[in-house]
């Protein structure tokens, strides 16, 4: 029933974040938003909300562990998991803003986190106001100084809908999110007492893999389509608001309060180093393009994080 729970959770979790996403941007339409303000705010901020709705949920329940977890997993699994099978699949060329913006901002909130979480095993309240903070600017200086880049593909495929679609979206959505974090997280925590894990393990594989589909699917689809526009910028963008955006807002609401300590002697150490890897992968052995060679390298990394889980 646990495995049910989660699957169920997940199903929950990406039609309701989905759903909310078309209203959300259906409503910016009509306001006569840019689009380009649209696809930098409001679908950033929409497809994060599973995360969002899933740490929040977690930590108020005392489940930091399935929270940071949550993050921290989905990052290493976005670089690891999916960039490696979407570059296996198809080479992807790398814009200059990669690391002229994206990666810098990525590393600095990567290690903001572990400077504010290493010592004291927690992230209280002023540190996820920083974190907050620092996205705020992020978007700001992106609106101000990138406007010539590329508007959201998902904001061009939406229209403005009638009034009370939007609303009857809005309420779906957002129920659909509760009712998928409540699935989600029992089926998470049985799972795990059932198995004799910790919420840890859980939350950074099961969990984090799970919140991490949909950026998976639209990767692959992207790439199948023949699509050029998947790139490197998307999933650092989602590394970056997991960090700022999702447990900023977590700790801002609850402090998460870390009861494994193999979060902070491993797992972060992962995802820093993956995090790092990025930037020589795209320099050699070709530069700014990404191929079969370093999908194989972050895929067999990926897999070892996830077998070390479990030895």
């Amino acid at each position: 029933m646990n495995l049910v729970f989660i699957v169920l959770g997940l199903v929950l979790l990406v039609l309701g974040g989905n759903w909310l996403l078309k209203a959300a941007v259906s409503f910016s339409l009509r306001l006569n938003i840019p689009k380009i303000v649209i696809g930098m705010t409001v679908v950033s901020f929409a497809t994060s909300l599973p995360e969002l709705i899933v740490s929040v949920k977690s930590a108020l329940e005392n489940h930091a562990d399935i929270a940071l977890g949550n993050v921290i997993g989905s990052n290493i699994a976005n670089l690891g998991l999916v960039l490696g099978i979407t570059i296996l699949l198809s080479t992807i060329s790398v814009e200059k803003s990669f690391y002229k913006t994206d990666w810098p901002v990525m590393m600095i909130a990567s290690l903001l986190l572990y400077v504010f979480i290493a010592f004291d095993g927690v992230l209280v309240r002023y540190e996820g106001i920083i974190l907050f903070s620092l996205l705020i600017i992020f978007l700001i200086y992106l609106l101000k100084f990138q406007k010539i880049a590329v508007v959201d593909e998902v904001v061009e495929e939406i229209e403005v809908q009638p009034l009370y679609k939007d609303i009857l979206l809005l309420i779906v959505g957002g129920v659909g999110l509760w009712g998928g974090s409540e699935l989600l997280i029992d089926g998470a925590v049985g799972m795990a007492k059932s198995f004799h894990i910790s919420e840890r393990i859980i939350g950074i594989t099961v969990v984090s893999v799970g919140t991490s589909i949909p950026e998976l699917a639209a990767s692959v689809i992207a790439v199948l389509k023949k699509e050029k526009a998947i790139s490197l910028g998307n999933l650092i963008g989602s590394n970056v608001f997991n960090i700022l955006a999702v447990l900023g807002i977590t700790s801002i609401i609850t402090p998460i309060r870390v009861t494994d300590f193999g979060l902070l002697t491993s797992d972060i150490f992962w995802m820093l180093a993956i995090s790092l890897l990025i930037l020589p992968l795209n320099f050699f052995p070709t530069k700014m393009k990404l191929g079969k060679k370093e999908g194989i390298i972050l895929l067999l990394l990926y897999i070892t994080f996830v077998l070390k889980m479990f030895l």
